[in-house]
């Protein structure tokens, strides 16, 4: 019975309804009325849709446990091992740099559409380091590992990637002025937005959404992202505006002739937990260590992925020039990271 209790609340936790069984034992829904009690009770969202994505592709027989299976557990693994270590960076950061900003903004609409503009800024440049500094991708690839795309995707990701995301994102904002509760309240749009844009063909088959893919990033653009195809390869950093994206040119819409093909390039087991949380750690740990030379190793740590000392280059944007020019879509196989 204590093995079941425990699992039960194991269970509560995840799903986060903690906050809605207090109010329906209590009669108590005036918490709604602050931040801190609205995102408590938004915090079930996600995890909700995702049983229903998972119910749904029972029902329609489009449901491989696999594609589940190591997310779920790289979210028990964190869940152990960095939950608290992005907060203290955030607070770190907020206290470091916000003496130095020039100006500061206040928690009003107009500041917000100034405070939002900026966190993409932030969000752009962590995101874009993450897919161009092999190091970085070693923390972000685990979130590129499924080869399929569903909301538990949201939660594959390295225990550092988080902390590194923050400091990144959180020192941007800060030092342009960002007011921290400004950016906490972003923070909880950017998040939200940010694992909605995951959700599966299971419950939206079309991720265009209409109209507002020519406004916003949607999860079609997110799906293309998350793509190994050539084309799609290092494009849509940003999360909800796609302002930056349109401004550096990676923004790349969806094509109806090239279906995502989704993971990454090299050779993997996508179901294997110890290859989907430390492979390229391991594979970055083999190219240093083989590298004649100081500054070959430091390149391989430093260089985009698929950067070679041979010259034998197959970063993504070669790889793309090549498709470019031939026309002709690449092995997966013959394409590394």
């Amino acid at each position: 019975m204590e093995a079941l209790q425990l699992i039960f609340n194991e269970l509560i936790s995840f799903l986060g309804i903690n906050a809605w069984l207090q109010m329906f034992k209590s009669g108590d829904y005036s918490s709604l009325s602050t931040l801190d009690g609205f995102t408590s009770a938004m915090g079930p969202l996600i995890p909700f849709l995702l049983l229903f994505e998972i119910i749904r592709g029972l029902i329609f027989k489009r449901f491989t446990g696999g594609v589940y299976k190591v997310n779920f557990f790289i979210f028990i693994f964190n869940r152990f091992t960095g939950r608290f270590i992005s907060i203290a960076a955030v607070a770190f950061c907020i206290g470091l740099f916000e003496k130095y900003a020039p100006f500061k903004s206040t928690f009003t609409w107009y500041w917000l559409i100034y405070g939002y503009i900026v966190w993409e800024l932030a969000h752009f440049v962590y995101h874009y380091l993450a897919h161009k500094v092999r190091l970085f991708w070693c923390l972000h690839s685990t979130h590129h590992v499924p080869d399929a795309m569903n909301l538990s995707v949201t939660y594959a990701h390295f225990f550092l990637e988080g902390p590194y995301a923050d400091v990144i994102r959180t020192s941007i904002c800060i030092i342009l002025g960002v007011h921290p509760a400004l950016l906490f309240f972003i923070m909880f749009i950017d998040g939200t937005w940010g694992a909605l844009i995951h959700v599966g063909e299971n419950i939206i088959k079309d991720g265009r959404l209409g109209f507002l893919n020519r406004i916003i990033l949607t999860p079609s653009h997110h799906r293309v992202h998350h793509a190994r195809n050539p084309l799609y390869m290092d494009t849509n950093f940003c999360n909800l505006l796609n302002i930056w994206d349109r401004i550096f040119g990676t923004l790349r819409h969806e094509r109806e002739d090239m279906p995502p093909e989704y993971g990454i390039t090299r050779p993997i087991n996508p179901h294997n937990f110890w290859d989907a949380y430390f492979g390229e750690i391991v594979c970055l740990a083999k190219d240093v260590y083989h590298a004649p030379g100081i500054k070959n190793k430091l390149a391989y740590i430093f260089m985009a992925p698929g950067w070679s000392h041979t010259g034998d280059h197959k970063t993504a944007k070669i790889v793309k020039r090549q498709y470019m020019q031939t026309k002709q879509p690449l092995s997966a196989a013959t394409i590394k990271n």
